[in-house]
C-alpha cells in the first residue's frame, strides 16, 4: 500500500465535518438559539441530519460498520 498518497491527501471527512458544523452554527445563530435542542425544527432538520451524518463519517472515515469510541 501507498501510504505517502493518504498521509499527503487532505482529510475529507474533517472537511466536510467543519463545513456541515459551521452550517449548524450559523442557523442557530440565525435562530439565536444556543442548541438545536431549543429549536422546534429539530425532528426532519435537514441541517442537523447533514451534520450527524459528517459526524459519522468522520469518526469512521468512510468506512461502514462501526467504529470505536
Amino acid at each position: 500500500m501507498n501510504t505517502q498518497n493518504t498521509e499527503n491527501k487532505p482529510d475529507i471527512y474533517k472537511i466536510n465535518l467543519k463545513k456541515e458544523s459551521q452550517i449548524l452554527l450559523e442557523c442557530q445563530k440565525k435562530r439565536n438559539l444556543n442548541s438545536c435542542f431549543e429549536c422546534e425544527n429539530l425532528i426532519g432538520c435537514n441541517n442537523r441530519k447533514s451534520y450527524v451524518r459528517a459526524v459519522y463519517d468522520s469518526m469512521s472515515q468512510g468506512e461502514s460498520g462501526g467504529f470505536e469510541f
